[in-house]
């Protein structure tokens, strides 16, 4: 019986969320109210779900964007972006040594902060040969401070005056998952969200040379190197909305669909978070995630307020 019930709240919500009835923050809340009162009745169905519905949901964004601003946007990202990384990358292999964390979970970690959460923690893992419960705790823990993200970081821009513009570039860099950044932006406004998605992808981007250095590290060798392609699909959509072959009242109505499938998205990933694996955690892990979190978004903040538009 129960598992029927839990069966229909899943669906209601995911109908909801399809719907437009509820937003970013109160899909993502829902699914962590799902997680703590029912159990998962569709857990490995849903990992897996969460990462098609993101990677076409951030495609269908691009028939919203055009060439010419993308490249002007990512361009105005590169700087923030490459100081941000080496300043993570190399404060998570400072602390992670300095707090005797398992230097695997403390890589995970450090290149789910640095560059784009569980899909950096998902590449680099075989890379340097992590096991499965390294995994499981890096992408808790990541997936956790995600979330508070999600609701933090929008009452942060208001309080501190941000810019569309300023507020796109800061979710960009400072948030660790794509699902999160877009669902920060996506409530901010849309030159927030166009913002938001082209530097978090171009972001993305610095996986390859992260991967690479971990080899390096950790020395493994043979292991391949997982580029993320759905960001080729992400570029052709802009141009086939710069081109205009499509009726404006059809990419509008992509661009609809793709922020639905978002909320859907951000609902599935709170009904994911384990809370009795964090608690067996520890503390030494979730302190490196947080320390690493708090380091770059007033590093992006300060940057962004200084330097940007």
């Amino acid at each position: 019986m129960n598992k029927i019930i839990s069966q229909i709240i899943f669906f209601g919500i995911g109908i909801l969320a399809l719907l437009g009835i509820i937003n970013s923050p109160a899909a993502l809340l829902l699914g962590f109210i799902f997680a703590f009162i029912f159990a998962h009745p569709y857990e490995e169905q849903s990992q897996k779900t969460i990462s098609y519905l993101l990677k076409i949901a951030v495609v269908g964004l691009g028939f919203g964007m055009f060439i010419k601003q993308t490249l002007e946007t990512g361009k105005e990202g590169l700087s923030l972006t490459f100081f941000s990384i080496i300043i993570t990358v190399s404060l998570g292999i400072l602390l992670s040594r300095l707090f005797k964390i398992d230097l695997k979970l403390g890589h995970l970690i450090t290149s789910g902060t640095a560059i784009c959460g569980g899909s950096a923690i998902a590449t680099v893992a075989p890379v340097i040969k992590a096991d499965a419960k390294t995994i499981s705790i890096a992408l808790g823990i990541v997936f956790l401070l995600n979330s508070i993200a999600l609701f933090v970081f929008p009452p942060l821009g208001h309080y501190f005056d941000l810019s569309q513009n300023q507020f796109g570039l800061w979710c960009a860099v400072a948030i660790h998952d794509t699902s999160s950044v877009v669902g920060a932006a996506l409530g901010y406004g849309d030159e927030a969200l166009r913002i938001a998605t082209t530097v978090k992808l171009s972001r993305t981007l610095w996986i390859i040379p992260l991967s690479i250095l971990s080899m390096f590290v950790f020395k493994t060798k043979g292991e391949k190197i997982k580029i993320p392609y759905f960001i080729g699909l992400f570029i052709l959509a802009i141009l086939l909305n710069s081109s205009h072959i499509l009726p404006t009242f059809i990419t509008d109505n992509i661009v609809l669909i793709s922020k639905r499938l978002l909320v859907l998205t951000l609902f599935l990933v709170g009904t994911t978070i384990s809370f009795k694996d964090l608690k067996a955690t520890g503390y030494k892990p979730i302190l490196l995630a947080v320390i690493l979190w708090v380091t770059i978004s007033v590093f992006a903040l300060v940057y962004i307020t200084n330097f940007s538009i």
